[in-house]
């Protein structure tokens, strides 16, 4: 940050910047939160600091008004990774900055966050992979820059959220082989596309032209390869036909991400609805401990490419109205008052 938005931050007494920075004021030996109510000081007899510590090494002692270490730790973390996505981070390190076990750390945070702090961080890395990418920097300055430190583990560091190679992914899928299967089922036409590491696409629709519009959408110069009837693409989507119109068992399907750090937990959040549950987009964005990003989650979830598997449907207005849906409102209404009898009769 620079001097200039701490500055911002203070004079807007802005709570979402509190555990990532702290500020002293020399003339009263104290420091603060960005959000403390207190009058603020000269800017000559301001000073700046990542941590409580820094401030504290300085002889400075904390404002009894903010308390400024009755933060959050876990914002700290927050800040500390996406501060330094492109540098090796240890759970001894953020247990450094935080002041707790390695352990409170793996636990609380992935409970808070929905992931890990390393799926955390690569996360960011991803998104910071596929910009680079995108303003056309070449594939060893976009991993440089990315902080991965070998080309050759890139896909596994990753976790294999692009869905293609770098390359292709900047080319839009150019060079990538994309299996499809478009079938019957309870809710229409189903398409569920897969590269070689799993499911990246399920789309439903009433035309096979415009289901395999969307995916070329998606992944405009990738090479698509329909299967055979017999193929296990066509065999995912009985399982899951079962599982929509019977309530048989979710098939275990491996799934091929695409999206933000961000995105994905909102995804994953989703996987943890429960079938006959449903949310608001503000008791979805609280539960993740995101009350203010209602419509960064909802955005999120418009954004979800794969049907079902990922439960979006299970996500209302806050009046309780359906809401919108990609797939068209009536499939949206049929999968709740199916899960919904369902769970009544479990």
């Amino acid at each position: 940050m620079t001097e200039e938005q701490y500055l911002k931050a203070i004079e807007a007494r802005d709570k979402s910047f509190d555990g990532k920075f702290y500020y002293g004021v020399i003339t009263t030996g104290v420091y603060c939160k960005p959000s403390c109510p207190s009058r603020p000081a000269l800017r000559e007899n301001m000073r700046f600091f990542e941590t409580v510590d820094q401030a504290e090494r300085q002889s400075l002692r904390p404002c009894k008004k903010c308390n400024p270490r009755d933060v959050n730790p876990l914002i700290s973390i927050a800040g500390y990774i996406e501060d330094h996505a492109d540098e090796k981070i240890t759970l001894d390190k953020l247990g450094e900055i935080s002041n707790l076990s390695p352990h409170h750390i793996q636990r609380k945070f992935k409970k808070s966050y929905g992931v890990s702090p390393k799926e955390y961080q690569n996360g960011l890395r991803l998104k910071n992979f596929k910009s680079a990418l995108k303003d056309g920097d070449d594939i060893s300055g976009a991993i440089y820059e990315a902080g991965y430190g070998s080309s050759s583990r890139i896909y596994e560091q990753i976790d294999g959220r692009i869905g293609m190679t770098p390359a292709a992914y900047r080319a839009g899928g150019k060079g990538e082989e994309i299996s499809y299967a478009i079938r019957k089922c309870a809710l229409g036409l189903i398409i569920m596309a897969a590269t070689d590491r799993g499911v990246c696409l399920i789309h439903f629709g009433d035309r096979e032209a415009e289901l395999k519009a969307r995916l070329s959408e998606e992944y405009p110069h990738a090479t698509f390869n329909e299967t055979e009837p017999s193929s296990e693409l066509s065999n995912w989507i009985d399982a899951l036909n079962d599982h929509i119109s019977n309530g048989a068992e979710k098939p275990d399907i491996p799934l091929h991400l695409n999206g933000t750090a961000f995105q994905i937990r909102v995804w994953r959040f989703l996987m943890s609805v429960k079938e006959g549950e449903v949310l608001s987009y503000k008791e979805q964005a609280t539960r993740m401990g995101k009350p203010k990003a209602v419509r960064a989650v909802a955005s999120a979830n418009a954004r979800n490419n794969i049907g079902v598997l990922i439960p979006c449907h299970r996500i209302l207005r806050g009046d309780g109205s359906l809401g919108g849906y990609r797939w068209g409102i009536e499939r949206k209404r049929a999968l709740i008052e199916s899960e919904k009898s369902l769970s009544k009769l479990a």
